[in-house]
This record gives C-alpha cells, structure tokens and sequence, in this order.
C-alpha cells in the first residue's frame, strides 16, 4: 500500500498501525464487499429471468426491505455508541451481525426453484439486519482506531483496495461459469454465495482479533430517539455528506442494477455481462492508493468533487454507446475502474471527523449513530436505484424476457443506464463542494479533544 506524508505536522501525528494488522482488521470487508454487487446486480437480474419474479415485484420488495433497515440502522448504531461490554463496544455488534449476515446471505443466493415473495422478504430481512449490525459497528471501529485526518482515510483506503479485491474476485466466478454455461442464474448464485457465506465467519473472526477495544466507558444516557435524531438532523454537514453518499450511491446502483441488461441484450454482448464488471474491477484495485495520494494533497472534500466529476463525464460517455462500438465502453469501463469508489472513500473518511467536531461540541458520542446512517445512506441510494430505475426501464417498454426489444425500448435503457449515475454524480459533487472541515479545522479540533473534556453545551 503507497504510503503518503501529510502536508500538515501537526500535533495529533501518530505512528501508523502496519499494514499486516490492517489487513487483518478489514478482512469482514471480503464478504460484506463481495455480497454488495450481487446483492444488487445479480440477484434482481436472475431472479426475474430464471426464477420468473415480476420486475416491478422485485423493486417493491428490494424498496420495501431498504425502507425498514432506515429504522433499524440508526437503531443499530445509537445502541452501539451506548454498548458496554468486557469485549468493547463496537466487537458484539459485529459477530452477532456477522452471523445473521451469513445466514441471509445463505438464503438469497440459495433459493429454492419457486421463490415467493414472502421467502424473499424474510431472506432481505436477515441479510440485511446482518449486513447493518456489521457495517455500521466496523465503520464506527474504523473511525476511532485513530485520530489522525489522513491516517483514517488510509484506514479507509486498506478497506477499499480490499473490497476492490474481493469484488474482482466473486465476479471472476460469474464470469467463467457464463464461459461454460451461459446465462445459468442458479450457477452463478451458487458460485458467489458460495464465496459469501464461506469466507463471512473467518473473517469475522480475524477482524474481531485485530485491534483491542476500550472496556470502560463514560456513563452512557439513555436511549432516546429524539436526541438521536436531533443529533443526526441539526447536523448540517453530516447531511450534506449523507445526501451526498446517497446521490453517488443512487448513480451507482442505477448503473450497477441495468448493466446485465445494458450488456447482453442493448450492446448484444451477453458473453461480456459478467466479464465487464470483471474488468472494471481490475483497474478499481489500484484506485484506491491514487485517491489517497489525491486526498493526501487536496483533502478529502476536494477529492470528492473531483472524483464524483469525473463520473459524470465516463457516465455521460455512455449515450454514444451502440452495439457496434463496444471499445467505448470497454474503454469506459478502465476509466471508471480507475475513478471507482473515490467519493465513497473520502465521505466514509469524513463521517470520523464530523463525530469529532459534534463530539468537542456537545460532550456527545455520535459515531456509531453518524456511521448507522451513513450505512443507510449507502441501502437508500441502492435500494432507490432498483425501486426506480427497473420500473422506469419496464415503463419505457423494456422486458428482458422478450426475445427482441423495441427500439424506442432499447433507448430507453440507454438513457436511463447513462443520465441516472450522470446525474447522481453530479448531485454528489455539489453537495460536498467548499466543505468547511478540511484538515487544518480537524487538527485544531483533535488538538482540544486530546488536551481534555472542553465541552461547549451539556452532554445528554
């Protein structure tokens, strides 16, 4: 991993943790990564064309399950901020999510051969709820291993790379099965489920052993849902980093839930349907180390903008996509695996600081609560991918069913594929654009935290 000399020497400067022992800490993200795409790219995809689930069902059901973890991620992580325990904070939450984790995804990529809508609600349900209980409590852990502005992006940046590197290799396994058998949904479910379900209790394991957390805690104040949500609401540049998260996340989804489509039946490539996220993936591993050296220079909100901006030109590159210049897209395709994740990274890396800046402020432990709606942010903007974007195509005219698709259908997908990431791109960038806490703010806030409990109103 390229390491990076912060243009600041400021006070807070700390020995960075090796890189073997971040290594270790972020291994949950393989299986949490590896499950994300297919979570929502495959799994919608062959639930409809092999298994005969409606498309607009599949979008009501994903949208309805997404809408009931917005209550429960922010309960998630108000209690974490509140957990005490001989094992810390934050390690409970990640092994008992880890394992309803394990148990939902064994159900969505194992489905039996009729799938109601009450299996996959209850599948949804536990996957889900799993999936929040684990994020939400390690992003909170991440954030406060360290203090250091840049030392938490390069702990971001260690999750990222990872992620990148699972992603590529759970789409390896579609991506050969359609060399073998093409279009075999129950093949490929299997293969990446296999993968999920296998590697998700090991690296639990590793990740729970990395880091020590604190036992002793300040007396924590009782659970109340107003204060919780005044803490979220009154913040505004938690929101606009929210907002942000679910523009960009929304973009990607868009982009992510159609590209099966976009592939095989709009470009006539269905060999590439697997293939192509297979190759962005491979430029995506080394994005992470490049945005670090940006952020590193610029700071986190500036490499933010910078790289949602870039998104929205590969994004709108893709209205001259036709069937008969598939070099564009793969070319398209580099520069989006070389662009991939840069705002997700750097907004993740900002949620610590503005825990900071709330926490000097206040008195106030909001991490685990800050992170439990970031974690949301992420299920917002894909669950409103999915709910909008494949009852929009369906609209249009589009079925993946029929043989032969329409003209004014075919660009319909192309529009919606190209405008909707474009625009939810661009919306990111605006949102995060002269964000006031940049590096020198932070130092001078970490600077206070550390010298003693200066607090500037009463805790709750």
């Amino acid at each position: 991993m390229t390491e990076f000399r912060s243009p600041f020497a400021d006070a807070q400067a700390e020995p960075p943790h090796s890189p073997s022992r971040l290594l270790r800490f972020s291994a949950i993200v393989v299986p949490v990564y590896a499950a994300a795409m297919p979570a929502t790219v495959y799994l919608p995809a062959i639930y409809a064309r092999d298994f005969g689930v409606p498309l607009a069902l599949i979008g009501a059901l994903f949208l309805a399950g997404q809408i009931l973890n917005a209550v429960l991620d922010p309960l998630v992580g108000a209690l974490s901020d509140r957990t005490r325990s001989r094992f810390g904070r934050r390690k409970p939450w990640v092994a008992a999510g880890g394992v309803l984790f394990t148990l939902g995804g064994a159900l969505l990529f194992f489905p039996p051969a009729q799938i109601s809508a009450g299996y996959i609600i209850a599948a949804l349900l536990l996957f889900n709820l799993g999936w929040a209980a684990v994020q939400t409590a390690f992003l909170a852990w991440s954030g406060e291993i360290t203090g250091h502005y840049h030392q938490r992006t390069r702990i971001a940046t260690y999750q990222t790379v990872i992620g990148a590197i699972a992603l590529f290799v759970v789409l390896v396994l579609p991506a050969i099965a359609d060399q073998f058998r093409p279009a075999d949904g129950r093949l490929q479910l299997t293969l990446m489920g296999g993968l999920i379900v296998a590697t998700a209790l090991p690296a639990m394991l590793l990740t729970l052993t990395a880091f020590r957390e604190p036992t002793e805690f300040a007396p924590a104040s009782p659970f109340s849902v107003g204060q919780s949500l005044r803490a979220v609401f009154a913040n505004r540049l938690l929101l606009r980093v929210l907002f942000s998260d679910v523009a960009v996340r929304a973009g990607q989804g868009v982009r992510g839930t159609l590209m099966v489509f976009f592939i095989g039946i709009y470009m006539q490539r269905p060999e590439w349907a697997a293939g192509l996220f297979l190759f962005q993936y491979v430029f995506g591993i080394i994005a992470g180390p490049i945005w670090l050296r940006i952020s590193a220079r610029f700071g986190k909100h500036r490499a933010a903008v910078a790289g949602e901006l870039v998104q929205v030109v590969i994004n709108l590159g893709l209205i001259f996509a036709t069937p008969d210049n598939f070099g564009l897209v793969l070319a398209l395709a580099v520069a989006q695996g070389l662009s991939q994740g840069s705002g997700n990274l750097m907004l993740r890396s900002m949620v610590a600081d503005i825990a900071d800046k709330h926490r000097y402020e206040t008195g106030e432990e909001r991490t685990g609560l800050y992170y439990s709606v970031f974690s949301l942010s992420e299920k917002a903007g894909g669950a409103l991918a999915i709910g909008i974007a494949l009852p929009l195509v369906a609209w249009l005219g589009f079925d993946p069913k029929l043989a032969t698709n329409s003209t004014e259908a075919l660009h319909g997908l192309l529009y919606v594929f190209a405008l909707g990431p474009a625009l939810g791109h661009l919306v990111s960038a605006l949102l995060v654009a002269r964000f006031p806490l940049d590096e020198a703010a932070h130092s001078e806030i970490r600077r206070r935290l550390d010298a003693g409990p200066t607090v500037l109103s009463p805790a709750e």
